[in-house]
């Protein structure tokens, strides 16, 4: 149980997280990363993937074209090509790397991708709230728009009846009237 701990207190959240990328849709983790974070060789991973291919579906996994890794290259402050392990790397989904953990059977692996699929379930929570958020400004914007729309009506009456104001002919006065004394 303390060597469980101990796996998960070394991969801090954060370090987790830098670890995510959004690859075609998908947020995704680099075969190299959960390799790393698994304690196991890169190769050996691909290796097990390989020899259990039938359990990772293109929404599992998928391997970068050049022009993806080009991308990565140049946006994620990645060094080069090569920090990317030399060939077109496989990214996991969470689902993927969960299969992973699976397939590579080792306790820390098990206890990494728990952790992992944790930050996925609250990377998606976030979204929602961040949906809900967006949501609610949009309904204030609306308003705020239809409260600016009302003012300008009233200004522009307002401005109509100054105008008015300026333009009419003085008003006969009603009423009784005292009439003039003659001298």
């Amino acid at each position: 149980m303390a060597k469980k701990a101990a796996i998960l207190n070394i991969v801090p959240r954060e370090v987790l997280m830098s670890k995510i990328y959004l690859l075609r849709g998908e947020k995704v983790m680099l075969d190299r990363d959960l390799a790393l974070l698994f304690g196991v060789k890169g190769i050996r991973l691909r290796e097990q993937v390989k020899r259990n291919i039938s359990r990772f579906p293109s929404n599992f996994m998928f391997q970068l074209t050049q022009q993806e890794v080009d991308i990565m290259v140049s946006q994620n402050a990645i060094p080069s090509k090569s920090h990317l392990g030399g060939t077109l790397p496989y990214v996991f989904t969470e689902h993927g790397v969960l299969m992973l953990a699976n397939v590579l059977k080792s306790e820390q692996a098990v206890q990494v991708s728990i952790k992992i699929i944790e930050l996925f379930v609250k990377l998606r929570e976030m979204l929602v709230t961040h949906t809900e958020l967006k949501l609610e400004v949009e309904k204030i914007k609306k308003k705020l728009d239809n409260h600016d729309k009302n003012i300008e009506i009233v200004f522009r009456y307002f401005d109509e009846l100054l105008e008015g104001k300026e333009k009419t002919k003085p008003r006969k006065q009603i009423g009784f009237k005292i009439p003039a004394k003659k001298k």
